[in-house]
């Protein structure tokens, strides 16, 4: 088992950044643009907001599950059946994810464009990465982001951070591919170990499934948008690692 890998490939959202907040403040302008009502965000509606955003693979089901909340949908019902009732929603409704996705995507290019500083103070990166990047970057491993969030999002946070990583390294939702492709176009460039943290178990599994990477070190982030079954589940698997926040600050070595 390799001391520290050719290759750390880190998700954004959930492992990198915590943006809960922007994510309930752009859903519900995206709501409330789609449905015709309030702008003003319901905030009685966050607190289960933020318990399910370990639910949300892309981000056009955001504005979906403000819309099941409001409409009633049980907590325990959305945890258990989001895609059912993601797609029966959007059927019932006669949505298009594309279309909402542009929406949620429009609110927050005008948020940036008019509003930087309050839409910045949305997210909050959690203790110790920002060093943890650094350190990563000045070391011999390459590095990138995979996410399902635009890149130019990704960019625009990292940047205030004094982080600036080049195009190449950050692999958005504009990407277009699952992540097990890009992984495994990572893997035909660089010949060396792979590690990959991501906070969605299901991604993890997805990757887990493809044959051509058995070799990738997958990494649960116990920080992140995840459930404690999905938390147990990885503790008790022979292929993902659970890594803590404190862990991810500390040398490779500690990981595994």
């Amino acid at each position: 088992m390799p001391g520290s890998p050719s290759v750390l490939a880190l998700d954004f959202d959930g492992v990198i950044c915590d943006g809960l907040k922007e994510y309930f403040q752009t859903s519900w302008q995206a709501y409330a643009q789609i449905w015709q009502t309030d702008t003003t965000p319901n905030e009685q509606i966050a607190p289960a907001f933020y318990r399910l955003r370990p639910v949300i693979e892309t981000g056009w089901e955001m504005p979906i599950l403000i819309r099941s909340l409001v409409v009633g949908v049980q907590e325990e019902e959305i945890l258990q059946n989001w895609l059912t009732i993601a797609t029966q929603t959007i059927e019932k409704e006669q949505l298009k994810p594309l279309e909402i996705s542009a929406a949620v995507d429009g609110i927050r290019d005008r948020k940036i464009a008019t509003d930087l500083d309050n839409w910045l103070a949305e997210h909050e990166f959690y203790p110790g990465v920002i060093d943890r990047l650094n350190a990563i970057l000045e070391s011999s491993t390459d590095f990138f982001i995979i996410s399902t969030k635009e890149g130019r999002f990704i960019k625009q946070l990292l940047k205030q951070e004094g982080i600036e990583l080049a195009d190449s390294q950050v692999y958005g939702k504009e990407s277009k591919r699952p992540k097990p492709q890009i992984l495994k176009e990572l893997k035909q460039v660089y010949p060396g170990a792979i590690w990959f943290v991501e906070d969605r178990l299901k991604t993890l599994q997805a990757v887990e499934q493809q044959e051509s990477l058995q070799d990738v070190e997958l990494f649960l982030a116990d920080w992140g948008y995840n459930t404690r079954s999905e938390r147990e589940e990885a503790q008790n698997s022979n292929r993902v690692h659970l890594i803590s926040l404190n862990q991810f600050g500390q040398d490779f070595s500690n990981w595994l």
